[in-house]
């Protein structure tokens, strides 16, 4: 099977990262395109306000509640861009399952890569959340890597 569109998720952890590897190792296979997804939780209004006020004109603008993730994306990225791959970075705010629901609806993707964080113990039994969510909710095919 081809997968010309790989969807993964990362919180930046060295978990989310063996996932994002994974993927990667994929898209290269397939010659496909890797989109790599991190949902971070807004940075509170007032927190921007008070960093735009103190910035200069011309760059205030940028400053954004992803600012901090898209800068992540961007080093996670880049490893792979050297290699040769086709990388797109989307940074969300919000729920981390919806945001890489939503990024792989509209890309169309063929698959979804998610690391089992969380799924040691008692609670192997328990898929963590955001697998969870997304192995029920998923356009397309999820592949859960062993990430523990």
């Amino acid at each position: 099977m081809s997968f010309q569109s790989i969807v993964v998720g990362t919180d930046g952890s060295d978990t989310a990262r063996k996932a994002v590897e994974q993927a990667a190792d994929l898209a290269k296979t397939s010659g496909g395109e890797l989109h790599i997804v991190m949902a971070a939780a807004t940075v509170p209004e007032a927190r921007l306000r008070s960093e735009r006020a103190g910035a200069p004109d011309d760059v205030a603008h940028t400053i954004s509640p992803t600012e901090d993730t898209e800068a992540e994306l961007r080093d996670a990225a880049k490893q792979y861009e050297d290699d040769g791959l086709k990388v797109h970075t989307h940074a969300k705010s919000g729920d981390p399952a919806d945001a890489i629901i939503t990024v792989a609806e509209s890309n169309g993707a063929d698959l979804i890569v998610v690391g089992n964080k969380g799924m040691t113990g008692a609670k192997r039994f328990f898929l963590g959340a955001v697998p969870n969510k997304i192995s029920h909710h998923a356009p397309c095919s999820v592949l859960i890597v062993r990430t523990t």
